[in-house]
């Protein structure tokens, strides 16, 4: 890891002069395509760095952007108080999901650019993400032009099936069986709605609680986090380079 370059930069929004923040990992060497990582409901803390810095060690250019940042800038929490957690659900709840996809979009173009000014041989950017990130990656899979979708433990997405029909790039949705925020009847919902889509592939981890590839959460299990991680990383390998 001591070899990654990352640093915080600003991402344009493509009318008027807004820009937010994004933290960025780049390989030590040439990068294989993009990742754009999208966060829990506790901003770019450390262990969405940590993602970053992960996916960026498996040779891809990872950009994790802030969010959050109509609301509060740089929000940066943890799980570890209930303070933290009282925050972390009045942000979720206020956030502005619609708006969020142009900031997700933004990210894309910003991190091909990036790709193409470093020369990289593949300038495909993918969207990763947990939680709260994990529905913004079925709404990227949706909405964007993202060229791959690696979504862990999303929630709310049952109520948002009907855009299934516009993805049009491979798609992986990681369910947590045990998942108080994705209940089963909303997994059942999942299931059905996406059976009949070639480009989603759903897999439901049933032994495992929500955010169970969370470093340190009390839910973390790394035996699930490894096999869903290797999954996203195959869907990547094969979909960007």
């Amino acid at each position: 890891m001591s070899e990654l370059k990352t640093e915080q930069i600003s991402v344009p929004l493509p009318k008027g002069d807004e820009r937010f923040d994004a933290y960025l990992a780049q390989p030590a060497g040439a990068a294989r395509g993009g990742i754009v990582v999208l966060q829990e409901i506790f901003g770019v803390n450390a262990d969405i760095r940590g993602t970053a810095d992960w996916l960026a060690g498996e040779g891809y250019m990872a950009l994790a952007p802030d969010l959050f940042w109509r609301q509060e800038r740089n929000v940066s929490l943890t799980d570890g108080s209930q303070a933290e957690w009282q925050k972390a659900f009045a942000l979720m709840t206020a956030y502005d999901a619609e708006a969020g996809v142009a900031d997700i979009q933004a990210s894309i173009d910003t991190l091909r650019a990036r790709l193409g000014q470093a020369g990289a041989a593949s300038q495909k950017v993918g969207t990763l993400g947990f939680c709260l990130g994990g529905k913004m990656v079925y709404l990227a899979a949706c909405r964007t032009d993202g060229d791959a979708h690696a979504s862990y433990y999303g929630v709310g997405i049952q109520d948002m099936l009907a855009e299934a029909q516009n993805i049009t790039a491979p798609t992986l949705l990681h369910i947590a069986g045990q998942d108080e925020f994705v209940p089963p009847e909303a997994q059942a919902a999942i299931r059905a709605g996406l059976e009949d889509k070639p480009l989603v592939e759903t897999h439901i981890y049933a032994a495992q609680d929500h955010a169970f590839a969370r470093n340190g959460g009390m839910h973390f299990d790394a035996d699930a986090a490894r096999l869903a991680h290797g999954r996203s990383l195959a869907l990547f390998q094969k979909a960007l380079g």
